[in-house]
């Protein structure tokens, strides 16, 4: 993460928030003692907000949100089409890296919350989004960022040196996506494939320059491993993106990443870990004097960076991913924090104040401005239906959405306002992913990832577990044993037009209706259809039914026979 101009306010205290004195942490491995110690079980916060109504059905744009996902995926190695923003060499907040793990994490959202028996849908594109992520061109800025030379570090250059492997120290900016992908994908698909020695390897070689291949080897395991002794190193205050600034946003996915690989190995590192950080951070407290959350610290002099401008981008991304593990503060503090960004528009239409050009050094920062794009996303995360409807309004009024081979995106555009004054500034962060992002998502999304993952039944319960590239899924779940999906084949996309779903052979007689109409039974193994009906609707291949899906949207709905 690119670190922002020096601020005139930086502030150190002695004591936390309420004005108490730190406690004393834990040694590496220990839970944390003192009054921000957490209990064996996970603590209860407020109920998860239920925002959808039943049935859960995905509308058309954000079926186009998922396209987009899927298609930008499926572009070859090395081609970045519509990825490319302001900034030179991945240094900044659109960079690959950021928009790479942030399609993961709505795409994980969505399923978790949206499509839970669509598991075929989502993992070949969380796969691949990890394999981009993995490529040279997505984390070779660490190579030159790691010598330092920026106004937070150039008096430590003599002790930096030029660093190749990408997590082995700082970088949190990298690290904790790659990590938190890896877990999400083999917690969300009860997997095992991220386990595998050397299954996240980051390689280079040129014909060119460079020398012997560089091949730094990790798995799921060995990096969350690694990034939690970086942290346990630097006092749970938090890993360090660039040399010397560690950003309380660029930590927050490693939260994440703990908690998942608690639920898949066992074990409390994700509460120690948060324990940790909040005694660590209250020597400085979360919130600057303003109220806004403060940006970074600096290693070395433990100097806080607040948000003295503030940057809207700031609060928003903190905002956001904080709620999963400290929901009540967060929640709190949003609604005096997002009044401060906001811009009534035409309409029920809502904007953000654009960002103060920012000078550094004498030279004018260079970078994608990403703060509607992240208020957009921290409204969905609170909950704020009203914020959420009016930026979302203004994007589709203002910022050209724009469909590409089926999916719905917002192109580049660098000018900043049109001739009537509004706000029309758009960056690949924010037109690919973020408003995707926030579309998809619901009230408190990253707080159920965290605090109500799906139990072991879960995986044992009927779900798509392979669908063919043209077909849109915009409902699938299990609601008190039976299984509820809406399908449409789209032809101008390739593909076979099916659908293949496990765990309805050899469980008993089911009966298949679309639209509520009988169209066929399942006898354990043997299919019968309607009479009258195409016999080649559904086909039983071994323990899996194949199912071919109509041209218009169709419930199609499996149901147990009593």
């Amino acid at each position: 993460m690119t670190c922002p101009p020096a601020a005139t306010s930086a502030h150190r205290s002695n004591k936390n928030q309420r004005g108490e004195a730190s406690p004393r942490l834990a040694r590496p491995g220990q839970r944390p003692s003192g009054p921000t110690a957490f209990p064996a079980e996970r603590p209860q916060t407020r109920p998860l907000k239920e925002t959808r109504v039943k049935p859960n059905v995905l509308d058309e744009k954000q079926l186009g949100h998922l396209r987009h996902f899927d298609n930008l995926s499926r572009q070859l190695p090395n081609d970045w089409s519509l990825m490319q923003g302001k900034g030179i060499g991945q240094d900044d907040f659109g960079g690959y890296r950021f928009q790479l793990a942030y399609m993961a994490y709505a795409l994980a959202l969505t399923h978790f919350h949206r499509l839970p028996a669509a598991p075929g849908l989502f993992q070949p594109t969380l796969q691949r989004l990890i394999d981009k992520i993995l490529l040279p061109e997505v984390w070779m800025y660490w190579r030159d960022a790691s010598r330092g030379g920026s106004v937070f570090n150039a008096h430590l250059t003599d002790s930096l040196s030029e660093q190749w492997n990408p997590v082995v120290r700082d970088n949190i900016m990298y690290s904790a996506y790659v990590q938190s992908m890896a877990l999400l994908h083999d917690h969300l698909f009860d997997s095992d494939r991220y386990a595998e020695p050397g299954s996240l390897t980051f390689r280079h070689w040129s014909f060119f320059w460079g020398g012997e291949e560089k091949h730094f080897a990790y798995d799921r395991n060995s990096l969350n491993e690694h990034i939690y002794w970086q942290l346990v190193q630097n006092g749970y205050l938090g890993v360090a993106c660039e040399p010397n600034c560690v950003f309380q946003i660029c930590n927050q996915p490693s939260i994440l990443g703990f908690r998942l690989h608690d639920l898949l190995t066992g074990g409390n590192r994700a509460d120690e870990v948060v324990a940790g950080y909040e005694q660590a951070w209250a020597d400085f407290g979360r919130l600057d004097d303003g109220g806004h959350y403060n940006a970074m610290i600096l290693e070395d002099s433990k100097t806080v960076e607040p948000n003295a401008k503030p940057l809207a981008w700031v609060d928003a991304w903190c905002g956001a991913l904080m709620n999963m593990w400290n929901h009540d503060f967060v929640h709190a503090n949003y609604p005096r924090q997002v009044e401060a960004f906001l811009v009534p528009g035409p309409g029920d239409t809502l904007a953000v104040h654009p960002a103060p050009p920012q000078v550094v050094m004498g030279q004018h920062v260079i970078a994608d401005n990403i703060d509607f794009g992240w208020v957009t996303a921290w409204a969905s995360e609170m909950g704020d239906e009203r914020t959420l409807r009016g930026l979302l309004a203004h994007a589709d009024q203002f910022m050209n959405p724009t469909s590409r081979d089926g999916g719905l995106y917002y192109p580049r555009n660098d000018n900043i306002m049109d001739s009537d004054g509004h706000l029309v500034e758009m960056t690949p962060m924010t037109g690919n992913v973020l408003l995707g992002y926030a579309r998809l998502n619901v009230a408190d999304g990253l707080w159920g990832l965290f605090n109500r993952p799906w139990g072991r039944a879960h995986f044992d319960e009927p779900a798509l577990v392979d669908v063919d590239r043209d077909v849109e899924v915009s409902q699938a779940e299990v609601v008190d044993g039976v299984l509820h999906t809406r399908l449409r084949r789209n032809r101008e996309v390739p593909g076979n037009g099916t659908v293949s779903i496990a765990r309805l052979v050899g469980k008993g007689r089911w009966t298949l209706t679309a639209d509520g109409q009988p169209q066929a039974r399942l006898l354990e193994t043997e299919f019968l259809p309607e009479a009258g009906l195409p016999t080649d609707l559904v086909r039983v291949i071994d323990d899996t039914v194949v199912m071919r899906c109509p041209e218009r949207t169709t419930e199609l709905v499996w149901r147990r026979d009593a």
